[in-house]
């Protein structure tokens, strides 16, 4: 037992669980409010092409909106580079390193970067998601809550994990989904006991209803799909292996563009992000479709269901889009724009089935959801959060079998083809930037916490 720790706060006394679950619990209503006012506030931004659109038009709108996005990019990324580097992309890894004591949350300079410049990125039309700057800002303010009171290391981590949790749950309003990515992405480094694993739970349950109060209830992406026959469920499969090579495709081109951007920061500062700035800013005016992070794009094509063609071109655009965006230097996740592009391929492959067999109807929408789960777990590599989320973004429970076989196929087709999970190989190119060659197997006992 620790003894320069409070009476209230040792292991093994109900009150000391008691305290860690309060904790926990007030880290996911931060969470939660923080997390609903950061979507509310890109919500509002991400509107600016409409209100440009009546003082604009014809070449000089595209012109236009390309500086505007421009500026909003390079601005981000300035901010990042001059104060907190860290806050770049998702954040996820940093988590995850903090948790093995390799990284440090200096969460009083990441949650003022990633929540004014994660507005502005993710705002400017940026492909990238609001995941990962809640999840960023939920851990921060689990640091800050920890760096307050007294806990024992582990506990640390597992607060740690525990606003990691608030901040996905907040973000998609999937509270079982955030608490399995803690279980399956965070498996190396979270201290499994009671009390630490009930946090986990809280501080979902917290922020849940902190978001639910602000933003409103329901599904965030409510697609509703019948009951598929089971003789479709090998299409289901083979939709999965080609999801899962397109995972190890873009994890890949994901590291391979943050090498080009960090060589080419070096000789041209800021030209990267200058270039994909004001790419995204045209696009998000001629073909919107193919930028944003992609919430409202998902249910705009199923509804709409554009054909194939233009489907693949618009998949080809928002993988190259997305890749350019998280590489840009910006704070932004990929979860949200991975589950756009996986709509874009399952509403493909789903009018192909249509077409190979007329008599089963409308099928794409479901094709499309099971693409959904399929392919981020093809890049995260973690099925179960894959079929979770999906099931909770979406309200369609009944494509639980479908969605369970193509995550199945889609994992294991990433892993015989040599993929890693996109986190894993984030957290090790960043340790490799500081002189961290290899993890310390005692990594797991420090706190990482600043």
């Amino acid at each position: 037992m620790d003894d320069t720790l409070p009476p209230d706060a040792r292991p093994g006394r109900p009150s000391a669980q008691a305290r860690y679950i309060a904790i926990a619990a007030v880290v996911g209503l931060m969470c939660g409010t923080i997390g609903s006012v950061f979507h509310l506030a890109i919500e509002t931004a991400v509107r600016w092409p409409s209100y440009l659109q009546q003082v604009a038009s014809g070449p000089w709108l595209v012109v236009i909106a390309s500086l505007i996005t421009m500026v909003l990019t390079v601005l981000a990324a300035f901010v990042v580079l001059r104060i907190v580097p860290e806050a770049a992309g998702s954040g996820v890894q940093e988590i995850e390193g903090a948790m093995e004591g390799l990284r440090t949350v200096r969460w009083a300079r990441v949650l003022p970067v990633k929540f004014f410049a994660g507005i502005m990125a993710i705002g400017s039309g940026l492909v990238l998601g609001r995941e990962g700057p809640t999840i960023h800002i939920g851990a921060s303010l689990a640091a800050m809550v920890s760096s307050t009171v007294r806990m024992a290391d582990p506990e640390r981590r597992g607060l740690l994990a525990a606003g990691a949790a608030a901040g996905l749950a907040c973000a998609f309003n999937a509270p079982i989904a955030s608490v399995l990515f803690v279980i399956e992405e965070t498996h190396r480094q979270f201290p499994y006991t009671f009390r630490t694993y009930m946090g986990v739970i809280a501080a979902a349950i917290l922020s849940v209803i902190m978001t639910e109060i602000i933003g409103g209830t329901g599904a965030d992406m409510p697609l509703l799909s019948p009951q598929m026959p089971l003789f479709l469920l090998p299409a289901f499969v083979v939709l999965g292996c080609v999801l899962g090579g397109i995972g190890v495709g873009l994890n890949a081109s994901i590291l391979r563009a943050l090498g080009f951007a960090a060589r080419l920061q070096d000789r041209v500062p800021y030209l990267y992000p200058a270039v994909v700035g004001l790419a995204i800013g045209a696009l998000f005016v001629i073909l919107p479709d193919a930028v944003t992070g992609g919430e409202d794009v998902v249910t705009r094509l199923v509804s709409e269901r554009p054909a194939a063609m233009l489907l693949i071109l618009l998949a080809v655009l928002r993988f190259a889009t997305m890749v350019g965006s998280y590489s840009s230097g910006v704070p932004g996740g990929i979860f949200a724009p991975i589950l756009a592009l996986a709509v874009c391929v399952g509403l493909a492959f789903g009018a192909a089935v249509e077409t190979a067999f007329p008599d089963v109807g409308s099928v794409a929408t479901a094709f499309a959801i099971a693409a959904m789960g399929g392919l981020f777990t093809s890049s995260v590599r973690a099925p179960i959060v894959g079929v979770v989320l999906t099931l909770e973004l979406t309200g369609s429970y009944t494509l639980a079998l479908p969605l369970l076989s193509t995550c199945l196929a889609a994992n294991l087709t990433a892993q015989w083809l040599g993929g890693k999970p996109i986190y894993e190989q984030l957290l090790e190119r960043t340790l490799e930037q500081a002189g961290v060659r290899h993890r310390p197997a005692t990594a797991a006992h420090n706190t990482g916490l600043a």
